[in-house]
């Protein structure tokens, strides 16, 4: 099985995407609009909420919320590499 890297740290792209950097160096781009047609992710639609992410203690994955949160393994599973933002 292969060993997810953890979250060393993310930030809000827009449009309710996130890019998340792993300790591996390895950084991918996760799209979270699907989970807002999901009760408990209606409030990712608010951008202050969005904007307010955090990586969790240990960077075993990231949340907004004690209730809203998404894992390493989700987010480097389900998360894309290449084309990846321009950094000032």
């Amino acid at each position: 099985m292969e060993k997810i890297p953890k979250i060393k740290a993310v930030q809000t792209l827009g449009e309710v995407r996130l890019l998340v950097t792993f300790e591996s160096g390895i950084e991918k781009i996760y799209n979270c609009s699907s989970l807002l047609s999901k009760p408990q992710f209606h409030l990712l639609a608010s951008s202050a909420f969005f904007n307010a992410v955090r990586v969790d203690p240990g960077g075993y994955g990231i949340s907004w919320s004690d209730d809203i949160d998404l894992s390493e393994y989700e987010l480097w599973t389900n998360g894309k590499t290449g084309q990846l933002p321009m950094k000032d």
